[in-house]
C-alpha cells in the first residue's frame, strides 16, 4: 500500500507541474496502461481455460480434425475405468468411429473451468453435465463428467476423464446381472 500512496504523490506532482493540458492527458493514459500491464502476471490460465473451450466447442461440433489440432501428439487420455488409456492416434480414431457410428450429438451444459499450476505443470479440470444423443435410436443420455486436461505449450498432453459408466449404460437401456443368479 506504501508504493501505491508514493506513485499517486508522483502522478498528483506531475500533473501540478505540468503545464501543457495535452501533456498531462498523455501522460495519464500512458502511466494507467502502463500500471496496468505491468500487473498483470505471466499467467497461462486464460489461454489454457480457452484451449479447452475450444477443444469442448470441437467436440460438440463433433470435429474430430480440430481435436487432433489440440491434442500433443504425446497426448494420452486416462479414464473413466481404471484401466483405460488411450494416445492421440487411438483417441483420433475412437472420435472418427463414434461420429461416424455412434453419436448423433454431444453437448455440454453447466460447464465451468477451472486452471491450475502445480509443480506438475498447468492443468483445467472441467465439470459439465454431458448430454449425448446416439444415432438411429435417438436415445438420450445425460451424464455429470469431470475431465482434468494438463497442459504443455499450447496442447492437451494428458486428460483424466470421470464419469460414472453404470449410470449411462443403464440410461441406455442395459440391465446389470450378478453371474452368480444366473
Amino acid at each position: 500500500m506504501k508504493i501505491f500512496a508514493e506513485i499517486n504523490k508522483i502522478i498528483v506532482f506531475l500533473i501540478l507541474h505540468l503545464k501543457d493540458v495535452k501533456m498531462k492527458n498523455l501522460f495519464l493514459v500512458l502511466f494507467v496502461v502502463g500500471l496496468f500491464s505491468s500487473c498483470e502476471p505471466n499467467d497461462p490460465s486464460k489461454e489454457n481455460v480457452l484451449l479447452i473451450q475450444n477443444y469442448i466447442q470441437a467436440v460438440e461440433n463433433l470435429d474430430y480434425d480440430a481435436m487432433s489440432n489440440i491434442l500433443d501428439d504425446s497426448y494420452v487420455g486416462i479414464g473413466p475405468s481404471r484401466g483405460d488409456s488411450i494416445w492421440k492416434e487411438q483417441a483420433i480414431m475412437n472420435w472418427k468411429s463414434n461420429v461416424e457410428n455412434l453419436y448423433e450429438k454431444i453437448s455440454y451444459s453447466k460447464s465451468q473451468n477451472i486452471a491450475v499450476k502445480t509443480p506438475e505443470g498447468e492443468w483445467v479440470s472441467n465439470w459439465a453435465d454431458l448430454t449425448i444423443v446416439y444415432k438411429g435410436s435417438n436415445k438420450t443420455i445425460s451424464i455429470l463428467a469431470n475431465t482434468v486436461y494438463q497442459i504443455k505449450n499450447g496442447k492437451i498432453i494428458k486428460s483424466l476423464t470421470f464419469y460414472n459408466e453404470a449410470d449411462a449404460l443403464e440410461q441406455l437401456g442395459y440391465v446389470f446381472i450378478n453371474p452368480e443368479d444366473l
